[in-house]
């Protein structure tokens, strides 16, 4: 089977978490929208009836059409050994991913504090203040969880989710290869408050299928379009 993904064309948003996930299971899938037609066709599936998703990413596999990113990274991780097979796992897997999700959205806000139907440029000033709490406060408030999901002596695991490799750490890796382009100053400060997570990033990035996949051309580059978005007036 071959999946059709389908999210916007050039961003990596939040359609990355599931590329990054179909790329180390090394599963055969289309870039749907960034084909020829694809974005008509994703279009036409959001009003499709049955059970459309309410917003790209979402992904067919067969006659499924899985909408939400952690939804479907739940779906491909029983099927491509990305996830525990036992129940508790497989939800702790999924609660850390809903857990990062959260990062991701307060990340979002930063540069979009007060709506996302306005220009970053209406609420400079909104983002300014935002960005400055979630640098001082957000990032290191979830860095110092899923730190010490990894340092922790009666936790120590080499992966976020214990001892397996998951679709949790593929996430993880994102995040942070995110942050470190939005906020670098801000990350390199924080750097050493988390070696474990930095660890984890490297290793995550070295696995061959990730790091053929970052130096390919379907590693779509982070620009000012996406969730992350590098703002040098909002780093410090």
């Amino acid at each position: 089977m071959t999946y059709e993904l389908y999210y916007w064309p050039t961003i990596q948003g939040r359609g990355e978490f599931v590329r990054l996930a179909l790329e180390e299971a090394g599963a055969a899938y289309v870039d749907v929208a960034r084909r020829k037609k694809g974005m008509p066709a994703m279009m036409a599936l959001l009003d499709a009836p049955g059970t459309p998703s309410f917003a790209p990413p979402f992904l067919k596999a067969g006659e499924l059409l899985i909408g939400q990113t952690a939804n479907i990274l739940f779906y491909l991780g029983g099927k491509h050994g990305l996830a525990p097979r036992a129940e508790a796992g497989r939800l702790w897997v999924h609660q850390l991913q809903l857990t990062l999700a959260d990062l991701v959205n307060e990340a979002h806000d930063t540069h979009h504090p007060v709506g996302t139907t306005l220009y970053y440029e209406d609420q400079k000033k909104e983002a300014k203040r935002r960005a400055a709490d979630f640098v001082e406060h957000r990032i290191p408030k979830f860095f110092d969880y899923f730190e010490g999901l990894l340092r922790k002596p009666e936790r120590r695991n080499p992966w976020l989710g214990g001892k397996r490799f998951s679709y949790a750490d593929l996430s993880m890796f994102q995040v942070i290869e995110g942050l470190r382009y939005a906020f670098p100053k801000a990350m390199g400060k924080l750097a050493p408050r988390y070696p474990a997570l930095a660890d984890l990033h490297a290793r995550v990035a070295a696995r061959p299928p990730i790091a053929a996949y970052l130096a390919s051309a379907r590693r779509i580059p982070f620009n000012e379009d996406g969730i992350f978005r590098h703002y040098p007036e909002l780093d410090r």
